[in-house]
C-alpha cells in the first residue's frame, strides 16, 4: 500500500489564506452535489463568510478543526462542535467532513474520521454524533468505520440543486 500524499493536522487558528482554501473545498463539494447546508450556486463570498465564522469558533474554543493538505494545498477537512449544553460535556457533533474531488477514493475521508475521533479523545469527548445523507458515500463510509446508525429523517434537507434528501443520524462511543 502506498503512502498517502497528504497530511492531517489540527488548526488552532485559521488565517485568511486557509479560509480561502477551505472555501475552495466547500465550493467543490457543493458543486459536486454534497448536501452540506448550502444551495447552488454557492457564491464565493458566502463560502468565505462560513469559514470566517468557523475560524472565530476555532479561536473561541467552540470548534476543533482538522485539515488535510497535499502538494496542492488544503484538500479535506472535518470539525468537532465542542460548544455543547452543560449536561453534555462528554459529547461533540462531528460536522462538515469534506474531501476535495481531486483526492477522493484515496482513503482521505476515513483518515479524517479517524483523526477526528483521536482529536475528540484529546478534547475529553467520548461520544460523537453526526448526520449524513441517507445512502450516500459518507453514509457508507461511516458504517464501514463502525458508526452506529440511529435512524433516518425523510425530507430533512435539500440537495444543492434542489430536491429533498433524507438524513441518517449516527453516533460513535469512544469510551
Amino acid at each position: 500500500m502506498s503512502t498517502p500524499s497528504w497530511t492531517i493536522r489540527r488548526l488552532h487558528t485559521v488565517d485568511e489564506v486557509q479560509v480561502e482554501a477551505l472555501a475552495d473545498v466547500l465550493i467543490d463539494c457543493v458543486e459536486g452535489g454534497a448536501s452540506v447546508s448550502f444551495m447552488l450556486p454557492l457564491a464565493r463570498e458566502r463560502a468565505l463568510a462560513f469559514w470566517r465564522k468557523v475560524a472565530h469558533g476555532v479561536k473561541a474554543g467552540e470548534r476543533a478543526l482538522l485539515v488535510a493538505e497535499d502538494a496542492g494545498g488544503i484538500c479535506g477537512t472535518v470539525q468537532l462542535l465542542l460548544d455543547q449544553p452543560e449536561n453534555q460535556p462528554h459529547r461533540a457533533d462531528l460536522a462538515k467532513m469534506l474531501v476535495y474531488s481531486r483526492v477522493r477514493r484515496q482513503g482521505l475521508g476515513a483518515a479524517l474520521m479517524r483523526a477526528a475521533e483521536d482529536m475528540a479523545r484529546e478534547c475529553g469527548r467520548t461520544l460523537l454524533v453526526l448526520d449524513a445523507v441517507t445512502g450516500g458515500d459518507a453514509y457508507r463510509l461511516y458504517l464501514r468505520l463502525g458508526w452506529v446508525k440511529v435512524g433516518d429523517v425523510p425530507k430533512f434537507a435539500l440537495y444543492p440543486e434542489g430536491g429533498f434528501c433524507s438524513t441518517t443520524y449516527f453516533y460513535k462511543d469512544l469510551s
